[in-house]
């Protein structure tokens, strides 16, 4: 019998660059199903918090300390319609609870693990044979679906991103010093950019959109475009 054939797009950037809106949006526009995939490292980043394990507590190079960690987690996703994607920890939703900057640091250290990626990988790809995706993260064009048939790296200046991130998290009513905020997206773009392991880069065939001048519905725009261009039969 024949799988069938899935549509996928994949969206890469740096943190803070409206990727999570972004395929939220695309994946309403278009009925996919949308798939965050760094909140599959920020999970595993938290549930070493709740094992009492500050970030000096974890020997990142220690595989059999990692190789627990990954043992002792138990990830899955649930939907409550294509957009709405919950998180679940040993069976607890955690998906508010991993939106703070300490779970993302942690989450951008465990990501340069190998042992963490491979251990994690067969997961993300198993949501895209499911269906039609919208699949969001650091390594998605280059690693997990680089056959996508559609593929982007958004990105942003910086300090916009910054100020995006600080706008998300004072509705959410967190938190945080601006400063600091600045001073992490810095950091973990470089983090990214530089581990080991899928680090974070361009695609090979990916559109670059960079949306720091461009409201939400304008990229959102900007990338429906794309795709529909994309799909356009060759002459």
């Amino acid at each position: 019998m024949t799988m069938p054939k899935y549509v996928a797009i994949a969206i890469d950037g740096p943190a803070g660059a409206g990727k999570t809106t972004q395929a939220k949006l695309l994946a309403k526009a278009l009925g996919y199903t949308y798939v965050d995939t760094g909140a599959l490292y920020r999970t595993l980043a938290l549930h070493k918090v709740l094992a009492g394990q500050s970030d000096a507590c974890l020997n990142y190079d220690s595989f059999p300390v990692v190789e627990e960690l990954l043992d002792t987690a138990q990830i899955t996703f649930g939907y409550n319609g294509q957009t709405d994607q919950r998180v679940y920890l040993n069976g607890r939703d955690v998906t508010n609870e991993i939106r703070t900057p300490e779970i993302s640091a942690m989450a951008s250290r465990l990501s340069a693990i190998p042992a963490v990626r491979a251990h994690l990988l067969d997961m993300q790809r198993n949501e895209a044979l499911s269906g039609n995706v919208v699949m969001e993260g650091r390594d998605i064009g280059t690693v997990v679906l680089p056959d996508a048939q559609h593929k982007f790296y958004l990105t942003a200046d910086p300090l916009i991103r910054a100020y995006r991130r600080g706008k998300e998290m004072r509705e959410a009513e967190q938190t945080f010093d601006p400063v600091d905020l600045v001073k992490g997206i810095m950091e973990r773009d470089y983090n990214d950019s530089h581990r080991e392991t899928a680090p974070l880069k361009i695609a090979k065939g990916a559109c670059v959109v960079d949306c720091s001048e461009l409201t939400i519905k304008e990229t959102t725009r900007t990338l429906l475009a794309i795709i529909a261009l994309n799909n356009q039969p060759e002459a």
